[in-house]
């Protein structure tokens, strides 16, 4: 609540009133309010909702469910929490997208691309068979890269903004089961987003919260190879329809011991 700047006097009320647990929102949302905490609709600035997001991490962080949790995001902020890793893709893209206007600034560019893709495959490898002693070599080529002065001033501030995210850029080194990339995400969503381009919106956050919960289920049975429709008819208990188990209960079969 700090880092979002909001109201001092709404962070130490919450603060004085000590650690507290809540089994329903309401219980939540009556404490809140009693501390002075009320929605703005502001958004993402709105107090109740920053206050809300972080009783919600306090909650996970407490049951230890995310101990071990990393999140790899495209960068955006809202994504930046808990243990964050960074989009190599995104990185690569953003290189791939600046201007160029001479010659030399355009063989810079491409030479810098090759070099991070160079990385980006032996991060690839590295994964398969990691190692301690190849560890700090690569961590050492990263720094090697995104602190290099090109002469491409453009480049080289984009290059050391990157390195300010170094954390996050190898925290597969620390991590090597996550993925390098946002790529599976971002394949699970496109379908709704392509929905979307041709016929807008829900009409209301009902509608929404019941498109984006039928979504999920549909891509997690994709994931556990498992059929959608049976799913779906176990569920609301269609004559005949295969038993299917608990979503929960299948992740826990499908994920590595």
């Amino acid at each position: 609540m700090r880092e979002r700047r909001v109201s001092q006097a709404l962070t130490a009320a919450l603060k004085q009133a000590g650690e507290q647990s809540f089994y329903e929102e309401a219980a939540w949302q009556s404490f809140a309010a009693a501390c002075g905490v009320h929605a703005t609709h502001g958004g993402a600035n709105d107090p109740l909702r920053i206050a809300t997001e972080g009783a919600l991490w306090g909650a996970l962080s407490d049951r230890g469910l995310v101990q071990d949790t990393v999140f790899v995001s495209d960068g955006a902020g809202q994504f930046a929490i808990g243990q964050h890793a960074r989009c190599w893709i995104h990185l690569e893209r953003q290189i791939h997208a600046l201007d160029t206007f001479t010659d030399d600034q355009r063989v810079i560019k491409e030479a810098v691309r090759a070099r991070v893709w160079g990385l980006y495959a032996q991060l690839k490898e590295w994964r398969q068979k990691p190692s301690k002693r190849r560890r700090h070599k690569l961590a050492a080529s990263f720094d090697e890269i995104f602190t290099s002065q090109t002469g491409f001033v453009t480049l080289d501030h984009l290059l050391a903004n990157f390195h300010t995210s170094r954390a996050a850029f190898l925290r597969v080194l620390d991590y090597p089961d996550i993925p390098l990339h946002t790529n599976g995400s971002e394949n699970d969503i496109r379908c709704q987003v392509t929905r979307r381009k041709i016929s807008g919106g829900t009409h209301s956050i009902a509608g929404r919260n019941i498109r984006d919960a039928m979504l999920g289920l549909m891509k997690t049975c994709r994931k556990l190879e498992i059929s959608f429709w049976d799913y779906l008819g176990h569920r609301i208990g269609v004559t005949d329809a295969p038993r299917v188990p608990d979503l929960p209960d299948l992740l826990r079969h499908s994920a590595p011991a």
